[in-house]
């Protein structure tokens, strides 16, 4: 039998998902309860439990399908949007409804009435997704009452042209582990948004990035670098802006940062002894 990722596989010693039923042995299966993210961002854990590491968030709005909810509050399934499994808050979720509009800019206030005056009721990140029902004034309600100033959204299939110009919108912005929000993200999670917001899907880590986005571009040491070529190092990914810089979020900095990149070449093998694997390219 293949290995199978268990990052991607809803699969544990006790339960599966039914449309597994074959492939893999469990003692039962259960049907997906399409369940949506109504609170900003949640993380998604390894075990049920608030102190369990978390290897990545949802975003408000993303579709999880729960195939477990237990007593004690925690649902465990699947993210749509990444295909990511683990164990989520079940207060972060209700059931599923179809967006219509998605987050457009890094981060929108949503108010629960129709002014910039009212004090917001959260704030909510960049790809979003909105169930917008109406447009009063400037704003857009959304199917739960709130209000949300319609030019920081888009339609839910509109893509921006250039994915690199929205990752750059992310500089200075913190670097956090399994983070997916402008209040924090790691360095896949920088290029899973920016790709999503240009309309483009994109796996979650940079392993199975290096694995699936784009062409490897054999000869990159002997011919100028790209904007938009992805440069992989084991467990690192960064985004070339032209020729010579590199945008990534990193540990060094602790932060989103645009900087040359043979420093960063040179720091990172400094540091870790290990260089590039690889550069690929979209087609």
């Amino acid at each position: 039998m293949t290995q199978l990722d268990r990052r991607i596989t809803p699969v544990r010693p006790d339960l599966a998902a039914e449309k597994l039923r074959g492939q893999v042995d469990a003692p039962r299966f259960a049907e997906p309860r399409p369940m949506r993210l109504v609170t900003p961002a949640a993380w998604i854990r390894r075990s049920p439990t608030p102190d369990a590491p978390a290897d990545t968030q949802a975003l408000f709005g993303e579709h999880f399908d729960a195939y477990e909810i237990t007593d004690e509050g925690w649902a465990w399934g699947q993210l749509a949007t990444d295909g990511y499994v683990g164990w989520m808050s079940a207060e972060a979720l209700a059931p599923a409804a179809e967006p219509t509009h998605r987050v457009a800019v890094l981060r929108t206030f949503v108010y629960p009435g129709p002014s910039i005056k009212i004090t917001p009721s959260e704030a909510i990140s960049i790809g979003s997704r909105i169930v917008v029902e109406r447009l009063q004034g400037a704003f857009a309600v959304t199917a739960s009452g709130g209000f949300i100033f319609a030019d920081h959204l888009a339609p839910l299939d509109a893509a921006e042209d250039d994915f690199v110009a929205v990752a750059e919108r992310f500089v200075g912005v913190p670097y956090l582990w399994g983070g997916r929000t402008s209040l924090g993200l790691d360095c896949s999670g920088l290029v899973q948004l920016s790709l999503a917001a240009s309309g483009r899907k994109c796996p979650r880590d940079s392993d199975m990035q290096e694995a699936g986005l784009g062409e490897p571009v054999a000869d990159w040491e002997a011919e100028p670098l790209r904007r938009g070529d992805f440069v992989f190092w084991k467990g690192h990914i960064g985004v070339m802006q032209d020729a010579e810089r590199l945008l990534h979020a990193n540990g060094t900095h602790m932060l989103v940062v645009s900087e040359p990149f043979a420093e960063a070449r040179a720091r990172i093998l400094e540091k870790t002894g290990a260089d590039v694997t690889s550069v690929r390219r979209l087609v």
